[in-house]
């Protein structure tokens, strides 16, 4: 009987880092799309000037060369990120700004529509 209840909890556990880390990825792509892409203008060009210099070092394409290893960094970090967050127990529905992926509103944030001032202090009769 301990033996079954105690291979559930690790299957539940394990299930819990692994959504964690799938919902960091995620996180963390949708982030580095979202507020990277001005930074994509500086890795681009960086990019494009290691491309002119290693086209003539190496018989194969510059290109593919730079384009992959640009990918590969950026894949590589978001994973590394989200596995460092995960094994660290930080989960993505204890942190306060993701409170949009979670499905919270934000109890911070008080709506003020444009015709209140005008139209909050009439009462109807």
């Amino acid at each position: 009987m301990a033996l079954t209840n105690s291979q559930g909890l690790e299957k539940t556990y394990s299930l819990m880092i692994a959504q964690s880390f799938l919902t960091w990825v995620f996180t963390l792509a949708v982030c580095s799309l979202v507020i990277g892409f001005p930074i994509l203008i500086l890795v681009v060009t960086i990019g494009a000037l290691l491309m002119v210099t290693l086209q003539s070092m190496f018989s194969m394409s510059a290109a593919l060369v730079i384009a992959a290893s640009i990918l590969g960094i950026h894949i590589l970090g978001i994973v590394a990120t989200a596995a460092i967050l995960t094994f660290r127990g930080i989960h993505p529905q204890d942190v306060t700004w993701l409170a949009w992926l979670n499905g919270r509103e934000n109890s911070t944030a008080l709506s003020v529509y444009a015709a209140c001032p005008l139209t909050c202090d009439i009462t109807t009769p």
